[in-house]
């Protein structure tokens, strides 16, 4: 990963265009607080699986969870690395550290 310009598209466009969420949905999400949406993601999840979210770490895992979301919104809405680092507070050395560690990238192109 360069600190040159960024090559990532943003996430709302990525997603409309694969028809993952529409227009109306961004207005309503947008309705809506952080923790409401992190509550009904679980909610919704907790059904998929009748109930038994047993085993799986959420509490543990929130960290990661929250960082990984606030990386790709960083990168998928500034023009460089070094702007979403900026964004973030962190060195564009702990953002490519987070990305690599984690394989943000996949996710973002």
């Amino acid at each position: 990963m360069n600190v040159g310009k960024n090559h990532y598209q943003s996430i709302s466009k990525k997603l409309l265009k694969s028809n993952k969420i529409t227009e109306d949905f961004q207005v309503i999400l947008n309705s809506l607080t952080i923790e409401q949406i992190i509550s009904l993601k679980l909610e919704l999840s907790a059904k998929l699986v009748k109930g038994k979210l047993f085993g799986f770490p959420i509490y543990r895992s929130i960290d990661y969870i929250i960082k990984d979301s606030l990386l790709k919104f960083a990168l998928s809405s500034t023009k460089s690395q070094k702007e979403a680092a900026a964004v973030l507070g962190i060195t564009v050395g702990e953002l490519r550290n987070f990305c690599r560690k984690h394989e943000v990238s996949k996710d973002l192109e």
